[in-house]
């Protein structure tokens, strides 16, 4: 009864495939069957301008900013700034008590006034006796030693004028004043603090020349010249690209971030930029009109550095050679061998022939249609 059991569908299907595998077999002829399309993540090149530069964070600090102090010791009677006042070339910043320095400068009258009666003392003295000597009442030797009062006295008159313009002098320096307009960013002193001379008690930032400052790694400041051209952008203006160039490079880095100090004058500053803004520098170098490619997309085909380009109407990939400009560490900057309208392999590019079919995608491995 087995033996005549009609077979099942599945049984059917079973039977089947074996037999259409022989028929496709048979239809090829034996020969071998092409693989399909190898798919390839495509990319476009990017010019420099589009961020493939080298870019640093930084804020925009005064070119000029100094740490006032007074020129003598004593007790501070005012500070007539705060944080943030803006001042003018000249104008008081604090006072010192000036008690004790007019006193001085009254002492060092005094003095200028007794040398000088002592000077026109010793002077009536040598006129009588250059007389009696004249009339030969005296000696040569008496005569000389009234020369040398009179040049002493002449010499301490000379002493004390001195003492009192420095006394004069150190009266003057008992205001703090600002030696050019800027705005004050730090404050150190306060009224009834008695300083030594030369200790910090404002700082005022010129705002006639401002300049971005960024911190460069070690790695890199080798890239950096003065006079290289940069581009500027501000956090608080996005849409302004700013023309700048490198002015100054630190002769050694920072013991403490292992960076360098590069300083970056910046052109035509809007009116609303202000001290401490954040600044974002790309460095343009020579590089400024290559195309940038991903690190992946470069190899080396017959010694050279080569891509492998798309041709958009074959789909099929062929090296091409390129001058690289410049290398980052995401990215090579490429002077020629590639056009910004051109397709290229980004990833697997050892793997390839000349000739080869790809079938193009994305990094998220949808179609990429070429055009």
């Amino acid at each position: 009864m087995d033996a005549l059991r009609e077979p099942r569908p599945h049984e059917r299907r079973k039977a089947v495939v074996p037999v259409l595998a022989a028929l496709a077999l048979a239809a090829c002829g034996g020969g071998e069957v092409e693989p399909p399309p190898r798919p390839a993540i495509v990319v476009q090149p990017q010019p420099a301008t589009a961020g493939l530069l080298d870019t640093y964070a930084g804020s925009l600090r005064a070119r000029h900013e100094s740490a006032l102090a007074f020129r003598v010791g004593g007790k501070v009677a005012r500070r007539l700034v705060d944080v943030g006042d803006r001042v003018r070339a000249g104008q008081v910043l604090a006072e010192l008590d000036r008690t004790d320095l007019d006193l001085e400068v009254g002492a060092a009258a005094a003095a200028l006034a007794s040398a000088e009666a002592d000077a026109q003392l010793a002077a009536s003295e040598l006129a009588r006796h250059e007389e009696l000597h004249a009339r030969r009442l005296i000696s040569q030797s008496a005569l000389d030693a009234r020369r040398n009062a009179d040049a002493a006295a002449k010499a301490r008159v000379s002493q004390a004028r001195a003492a009192l313009e420095a006394a004069r002098n150190a009266a003057g320096y008992a205001a703090l004043r600002a030696p050019a307009g800027g705005v004050v960013t730090e404050v150190a002193a306060e009224a009834g603090q008695v300083l030594a001379a030369g200790a910090p008690v404002v700082t005022v930032a010129q705002t006639d020349e401002i300049e971005a400052l960024i911190n460069v790694p070690e790695g890199r400041v080798g890239a950096f010249r003065p006079g290289l051209p940069a581009r500027v952008v501000l956090w608080a203006e996005q849409d302004l690209e700013l023309t700048g160039q490198v002015r100054e490079i630190a002769p050694e880095a920072d013991p403490r971030t292992r960076t360098y100090d590069v300083r970056v004058a910046v052109e035509d500053l809007p009116p609303s930029a202000q001290l401490g803004m954040t600044a974002r520098v790309v460095l343009a170098g020579d590089a400024g009109g290559s195309l940038g490619v991903p690190l992946s997309a470069v190899t080396e085909v017959d010694g050279r550095a080569s891509v492998w380009r798309v041709d958009p109407a074959r789909l099929t990939v062929a090296p091409v050679p390129v001058e690289v400009a410049m290398w980052r560490s995401d990215a090579a900057l490429l002077a020629s061998g590639v056009e910004a309208d051109d397709w290229i392999v980004a990833v697997g590019v050892h793997r390839l022939v000349a000739g080869q079919p790809i079938r193009p995608i994305d990094r998220r491995n949808r179609p990429v249609e070429l055009r």
